[in-house]
């Protein structure tokens, strides 16, 4: 009798949006990893040929393709509802990994069965670090970790490269879909703490990353969603005062922009995310969504204090 392989210990999620120009490169890179695994594509209804390019592609993925673009983090929400192995990769369709990616992630995860997620090396065209993680600021925000660090517990995964328990994760409340892009993966890793889980940093497993190819750095909407998806984190998952004070702040802020305006006449923004009208969509956003982010910080398995995870990772108290 023939003996029934094994399915492989991963699912590599790639998400794509019109991602025609560096798709092949990425699918290239993922079929060349050392470890057997699953992969599937989410197409988030590209028009540019993707989807031909990946049909074409000799690795014979998987492909979901949605009938509306969901975002990265609807792209990942979808995905993890058909993946069926024990860890889950998320990776940017601009991200080429290294052979051994896969195989590093893994061995981390299977050596400490307290850490929940574990963070690749994503690096510039330049060879430079782009993110070995993310640290949480004082005010809330998510931002890369750019040094090699000899510490290699961090606070959260960057989601551009790195591999998840899919189990923990589903229990920790999944992906926040509705932030579309930016910070579902610090929101995601603030969730699997306060679960009690631990997040590595693995400086060994590179990943080559084309920053922003999909989505325009600066752009209006990448401060949109970077603004809006911070007050929502904060709102799923800080301690209350957190993200009384935050909210209150953001809102006083946007309030005032008008009389500065008059006192500094002539002088443009320097940022659009000093902009009155898009600071206002950002309200308007969190307002529609905080019934929805109040559930989720209600229903959040929690064993470590969101006041003790602030301490330790914002240094605020």
């Amino acid at each position: 009798m023939l003996a029934v392989p094994s399915p492989p210990p991963s699912t590599v999620v790639v998400v794509t949006w019109r991602g025609a120009e560096h798709i092949g490169r990425c699918l290239d890179a993922v079929a060349a990893q050392r470890r057997p695994h699953r992969t599937i594509v989410v197409d988030n209804a590209s028009e540019d040929g993707t989807a031909e390019l990946i049909a074409a592609h000799p690795s014979a993925p998987q492909v979901l393709r949605l009938h509306k673009n969901a975002g990265y983090a609807g792209g990942i929400a979808a995905a993890l509802a058909i993946v069926g192995t024990r860890y889950v990769a998320w990776l940017n369709d601009d991200a080429e990994p290294s052979a051994d990616w896969l195989s590093l992630l893994e061995d981390a995860l299977d050596g400490d069965e307290n850490a929940a997620a574990a963070s690749a090396r994503l690096e510039r065209a330049d060879g430079t670090t782009q993110s070995m993680g993310v640290r949480l600021t004082g005010d809330g925000y998510g931002f890369d970790l750019n040094g090699v660090t000899a510490d290699t517990n961090v606070f959260g995964f960057c989601g551009g490269a790195a591999l998840l328990r899919a189990d923990a994760l589903r229990a920790a409340g999944g992906v926040p879909a509705e932030f579309f892009c930016y910070y579902e993966d610090t929101d995601t890793s603030w969730r699997l703490r306060l679960a009690g889980w631990r997040v590595l940093a693995v400086p060994a497993a590179g990943v080559r990353h084309t920053h922003g190819a999909s989505s325009r750095l600066g752009s209006a909407d990448f401060h949109l969603w970077n603004e809006r998806n911070r007050l929502l984190m904060l709102l799923r998952c800080a301690p209350a005062a957190v993200a009384a004070r935050e909210c209150a702040s953001f809102a006083a802020i946007t309030a005032l922009l008008p009389v500065r305006r008059l006192l500094r006449r002539g002088v443009v923004a320097p940022t659009p995310n000093f902009r009155l009208s898009l600071r206002l969509r950002a309200l308007a956003g969190v307002a529609r969504r905080l019934p929805a982010a109040l559930r989720a910080r209600r229903d959040a398995p929690i064993t470590v204090s969101r006041r003790d995870l602030w301490r330790r990772w914002a240094g605020r108290p």
